[in-house]
């Protein structure tokens, strides 16, 4: 039964990107246009159905159209930001922040690995990290997202985006992509180019 849950920022962050650029009446529309009002009513401190949530970008996917993608980023930043003020120990993130990015990014994995269960839902959550970051959701609310996938995505990416870029390298972006079932995301950082050499003059 928690397996098939997911955590509640997906449904109150959305509420608020919605809130703060179209407004209370857009929010609650939207959520009913879901069958999910209640979640606008009183929104949910504890675990929410997955389907709530695959209801929930579908309908923001419908109701916004090309607006919708930019929306669940803005969800999925909300949600990093919080995660950053309530749930990763301040001194985890200051020793993450002077650490290797490489190093920083295993270690970051490591620890999202294990709460995996709070935004995968009934899938599986896979992460790697090399030149860069892979992390990937299989199945859970990506198993047959039809018209939610691209929101879905969007939210997911940014959600890491905000992590890594506050904790790995502020210069991270994410790439994401879905397909056959899963949503695969890329987190790439660059150091900053050397400086030229000075040019030595002829004498």
């Amino acid at each position: 039964m928690e397996a098939s849950r997911i955590g509640p920022n997906a449904v109150t962050r959305l509420a608020e990107a919605v809130t703060e650029r179209h407004g209370a009446h857009a929010a609650a529309d939207l959520f009913a246009a879901a069958g999910l009002s209640h979640h606008i009513a009183a929104p949910p401190e504890r675990m929410v159905a997955e389907a709530d949530v695959v209801a929930l970008h579908r309908a923001l996917a419908g109701r916004f159209s090309a607006e919708a993608e930019a929306i669940a980023a803005d969800a999925g930043a909300r949600t990093g930001a919080y995660l950053l003020a309530n749930r990763i120990p301040k001194p985890v993130q200051a020793v993450l922040r002077v650490t290797p990015p490489r190093l920083a990014a295993k270690v970051l994995l490591a620890a999202v690995a294990k709460n995996a269960w709070t935004f995968a839902g009934s899938g599986v959550f896979e992460a790697h990290a090399r030149a860069g970051a892979d992390v990937a959701v299989r199945g859970g609310p990506f198993a047959d997202p039809g018209e939610a996938a691209a929101p879905l995505r969007a939210f997911y990416a940014a959600v890491f985006e905000h992590l890594f870029r506050a904790l790995v390298s502020p210069r991270t972006t994410a790439a994401a992509e879905t397909g056959e079932g899963a949503c695969a995301i890329r987190l790439a950082w660059r150091r900053a180019a050397p400086p030229l050499p000075t040019p030595v003059q002829a004498r």
